[in-house]
C-alpha cells in the first residue's frame, strides 16, 4: 500500500518528529519563522517547509506583521488529533493501573494466598509419591 502524502492530513503531517517540535513550540504563542530556527537549531529552509505542510493542513495558522510572518497552532485542527490519542491513554492508564495493582499484590503475598493457604517447603514434597 503506497503511503499518504505528509500533506494529506493531520496525522501524516505530525509523524515528522521535527514538525512536532514545531508544533510544540508555537503552543503558547505565536512565532516568527526566525525564532522557530534559533530555538529549535534547524535550518531556515527546513523549518519553512515544515510550516508550509502544517499550514497546508490547517494545523498552524499565520499572519503578517509588517515584514515578518507570525505562525500560531490552529488548536481546532489539533483537536481530532487528542481526541483519537485519548484512547490509547485510557487504555495505556488503565494497563499501567493493572501492572501497579500486580506488583501491589506481589509485595503482599498473603493477600492473594486466601485464608487456608499453607505455604510448602520443597522437602515436604516426595517425588516416588504419586
Amino acid at each position: 500500500m503506497a503511503r499518504a502524502a505528509t500533506t494529506s492530513d493531520a496525522f501524516n503531517a505530525v509523524a515528522e518528529p521535527r514538525r512536532r517540535a514545531i508544533l510544540n513550540y508555537l503552543a503558547m504563542q505565536e512565532r516568527p519563522v526566525g525564532e522557530i530556527v534559533d530555538s529549535l537549531g534547524l535550518e531556515q529552509p527546513s523549518v519553512s517547509k515544515h510550516l508550509r505542510v502544517l499550514l497546508e493542513v490547517g494545523l498552524v495558522n499565520v499572519r503578517r506583521d509588517g515584514r515578518r510572518m507570525l505562525y500560531r497552532t490552529n488548536a481546532e485542527a489539533i483537536r481530532p488529533l487528542h481526541e483519537w490519542t485519548e484512547t490509547f491513554e485510557r487504555y495505556w492508564r488503565h494497563q499501567l493501573s493493572r501492572i501497579k495493582e500486580r506488583a501491589e499484590g506481589k509485595n503482599n503475598p498473603s493477600s492473594d494466598s486466601g485464608p487456608n493457604f499453607i505455604p510448602r517447603r520443597k522437602h515436604d514434597y516426595d517425588g516416588n509419591k504419586n
